[in-house]
């Protein structure tokens, strides 16, 4: 089955063709850094790295870029009231990101483009508009005219008259129409700028991405992803300020936007308290756990994240590699390929649901297999087509004895109570043998007894 993406342009599900099959293009909004990142923004670049990962598998070459937004008011503030650069403030939570991406198996784009390395670009795009009709100068700013452009509001299948009408826009007096958006804006002493025709200032928000994108990949790109909530006025706008500027009928051939995360059924927000950082999280269940339950629903619907979700996450990823542990001295084939079915459910617009459906299937065919030829096999395959998903890539070994790593306190408590559970049982002292299991359930461990001795999990 040949992949297919619902695209947010059309509003259907639609057959992915690209503009050059060999040189597949891909952008994705990435983060404005000037704070650690929560779980929220996480989910973009988790789900979008599967598609990342199933493009190279269709594909000789994908360039995929996600630029850092380093030119931003929150930023310009933060550096103020902490007495440093813009670039210190940047440099610390960029990479900071990044770290926290990678504890989630997030591969390093392509191409990782900065806003403050583009300005050149951006002025030169902006003059472009202007010498087109299509922005005008006023005050110190530069501002896109959004009548110029009869498709503005497709994407977000909004009339301009009904967004003019009802827009919760900036009312400025060197506006000519309350819904145009600033290209460029003037910066005072205070501020971080770069000279331009029209002083010195900095761009607006907008017209970075379009410019990093026909930089590094093309004026039309293949796919550009992102968070719904950037669909409107975000992507609205740089689809609006692109075309225009390069003449092109498409900024992007396919637009692919991602639900949000709740949390127990409630919007993440700050006056509610909710908001947890991926550092947190993963520091709290661990990066594939949390991999896991943001891929555990259709990208485009929203995920609840509760205590009952990572319990049955942790509950699925340690029975799994449990059953991988009981066959780590079987070889993995690399030339064996990903599950039709896995494969299947990807190319079905990243149903991940439908592949962890069929993974957690694989992994109870492996459990009940019955020659080394079958489970080495079907080994192959379940790890294989894992990949894909960026799952189940730990060493089994390594993954429980991280687990049981929490605490060397803990670990040394549950280990004497094993050996004296085991004691219980070769004196025939059940009763004995009961109460401890009992201790150790309390504990919150887990016990599985095998032919190589006891195991034992943290719940």
């Amino acid at each position: 089955m040949a992949l297919h993406l619902h695209n947010s342009l059309s509003g259907k599900k639609e057959l992915f063709t690209p503009i050059d099959s060999k040189r597949v293009t891909m952008y994705l909004c990435g983060p404005t850094v000037y704070n650690y990142a929560h779980i929220g923004n996480a989910r973009p670049a988790v789900v979008f790295d599967v598609l990342n990962r199933l493009l190279r598998l269709h594909f000789p070459k994908v360039v995929f870029a996600r630029n850092i937004t380093d030119i931003d008011d929150k930023i310009n503030t933060f550096a103020q009231e902490n007495n440093c650069s813009i670039k210190d403030v940047s440099t610390q939570y960029a990479q900071a990101y990044n770290e926290d991406l990678k504890s989630l198996g997030v591969l390093m784009p392509d191409i990782e483009p900065y806003a403050t390395d583009h300005v050149p670009e951006m002025i030169t795009m902006i003059t472009d508009l202007i010498n087109k009709g299509h922005a005008y100068a006023a005050d110190g700013h530069v501002l896109f005219d959004v009548t110029t452009y009869e498709r503005y509001g497709e994407l977000s299948k909004r009339s301009l008259d009904d967004m003019l009408a009802g827009a919760r826009v900036e009312v400025a007096s060197y506006k000519r129409n309350p819904g145009d958006f600033i290209l460029w804006k003037p910066s005072d002493a205070t501020l971080p700028g770069w000279e331009s025709p029209w002083g010195r200032g900095r761009p607006g928000w907008h017209i970075e991405c379009s410019a990093m994108a026909a930089k590094h990949l093309a004026q039309t790109i293949d796919i550009h992803c992102g968070g719904k909530d950037l669909l409107f006025p975000h992507h609205e706008n740089e689809i609006a300020q692109s075309c225009c500027a390069n003449n092109t009928r498409n900024f992007a051939n396919y637009w692919v936007h991602n639900g949000f995360i709740t949390m127990s059924d409630q919007k993440m927000s700050k006056s509610l308290g909710n908001i947890q950082l991926i550092r947190e999280v993963v520091n709290d269940i661990g990066g594939e756990i949390a991999r896991w339950i943001l891929l555990s629903a259709h990208y485009r619907q929203s995920v609840d994240w509760t205590p009952e979700s990572v319990k049955q996450a942790q509950k699925t990823i340690d029975r799994i590699y449990n059953t991988l542990r009981d066959v780590k001295e079987l070889a993995i084939n690399p030339s064996i390929a990903v599950d039709e079915e896995v494969l299947a459910a990807l190319n079905d617009d990243i149903n991940t649901p439908k592949a962890f459906a069929r993974v957690n299937q694989l992994a109870k065919m492996l459990a009940n297999a019955h020659s080394d030829e079958e489970k080495s096999k079907l080994k192959s395959t379940l790890l294989n087509s894992c990949q894909l998903l960026g799952v189940l890539q730990t060493d089994p070994e390594i993954w429980f004895s991280q687990k049981q790593a929490g605490g060397n306190d803990i670990k040394v408590q549950v280990e004497q109570l094993i050996v004296e559970r085991d004691q219980a049982r070769a004196d025939k002292n059940w009763e004995r043998s009961d109460q401890i299991r009992d201790e150790l359930d309390a504990l919150g461990v887990v016990l599985e007894d095998s032919p190589e001795g006891t195991r034992w999990t943290m719940k």
